[in-house]
């Protein structure tokens, strides 16, 4: 049996956070007199809080001191929570239950690779969690993507080669981590976009099982 390593990010990938991430990075920025856009929300995606704190900032030409900016992201945070606590099955996207009940099937080891803190909760609110061998979240990690990090820490810990894994990405900065990292980069969205990645879906319900398979035994 050929075992790879497949990886997958969690926001826009697995569940869509990327709406709750909204709300509350534009209840942040109005609160500091900072417009914010669903465009500008785009260009957060798959990086870490600070850094899209700092961005916000530059965005509204601000500057706040270092107290100011610990307890923005923590009310961020507090925000985003809330959201997520009521988060449940039915917010899981079309047909990744599917690829992951066959990957389990073909006996292939699944982790999951996401700049998010709150992965682990998320995951046990749509009852996913005992899908995943391995975890890698926001916690683990020192470098953000596109470094490379998350999805090596990864592959160690299901005991697969970088360049004998596979991972779903919906952002730029993801699909190029996982380019750096020699594996094979599926991106999950808009092709426009994510452009650089090996192949590109609109979202798992593009994704045969059979294509899964040949990507097993490639």
């Amino acid at each position: 049996m050929i075992r790879k390593g497949f990886i997958f990010d969690l926001d826009g990938v697995i569940v869509d956070t990327a709406k709750y991430h909204f709300l509350a990075w534009k209840k942040l920025a109005n609160s500091i007199g900072v417009d914010f856009t669903e465009v500008q929300n785009e260009r957060l995606k798959g990086i870490s809080r600070v850094k899209s704190l700092e961005k916000i900032l530059a965005w509204g030409n601000k500057e706040i001191s270092e107290t100011q900016f610990s307890q923005l992201m923590a009310l961020k945070n507090e925000d985003y929570l809330n959201y997520i606590e009521h988060m449940d099955a039915s917010e899981i996207l079309p047909d990744v239950p599917r690829v992951l009940n066959f990957l389990k099937t073909q006996n292939q080891p699944i982790a999951l690779g996401s700049a998010s803190k709150n992965a682990r909760t998320i995951l046990e609110q749509v009852n996913l969690k005992s899908h995943f061998d391995s975890i890698v979240d926001g916690n683990d990690v020192s470098k953000a993507k596109p470094d490379p990090e998350v999805f090596l820490i990864a592959a160690q810990l299901l005991n697969i080669a970088p360049e004998n894994c596979i991972v779903f990405e919906d952002s730029v900065a993801g699909v190029e981590a996982a380019n750096v990292a020699k594996m094979i980069s599926i991106g999950i969205g808009d092709a426009s976009i994510l452009g650089h990645a090996d192949y590109v879906f609109k979202d798992f319900t593009q994704i045969s099982n059979q294509f899964i398979n040949n990507l097993i035994n490639r």
